[in-house]
């Protein structure tokens, strides 16, 4: 099992910036990937980004791509989402994923709010 336990949510203005940290406990060496979703009210959750926990290699939606950025701490087991000019769309539930082969998103924690005011 793999525990992840998110950090870093807030209200911030529109064009503002936040950095959220997922940290990951557990059986981590079997990571294969961890990303971010995102679920606003009365929506499905949608993917943001993911991070190959080996090689790095990263992957962003087209709405975040450009003012996102994931990135991954191996020696701390913890993955960051720096969220940079953000608008009120970006506001939701942000949940941080993590799955030992692709496509694989087993394991999830338990969301951190993002609010974006105009």
């Amino acid at each position: 099992q793999v525990q992840l336990v998110e950090s870093g949510g807030g209200l911030v203005q529109a064009g503002g910036s936040l950095r959220l940290s997922c940290a990951a406990s557990g059986r981590t060496f079997s990571t294969y990937a961890m990303g971010w979703f995102r679920q606003a009210p009365g929506k499905e959750r949608e993917f943001v980004a993911r991070i190959r926990w080996s090689f790095g290699n990263t992957y962003y939606a087209d709405s975040v791509k450009g003012r996102f950025t994931i990135s991954r701490d191996n020696a701390k087991n913890t993955v960051y989402l720096q969220m940079n000019s953000l608008q009120p769309e970006d506001t939701a539930v942000y949940y941080c994923a993590a799955g030992r082969t692709s496509g694989d998103w087993s394991f999830w924690g338990q969301g951190t709010q993002v609010t974006v005011s105009s």
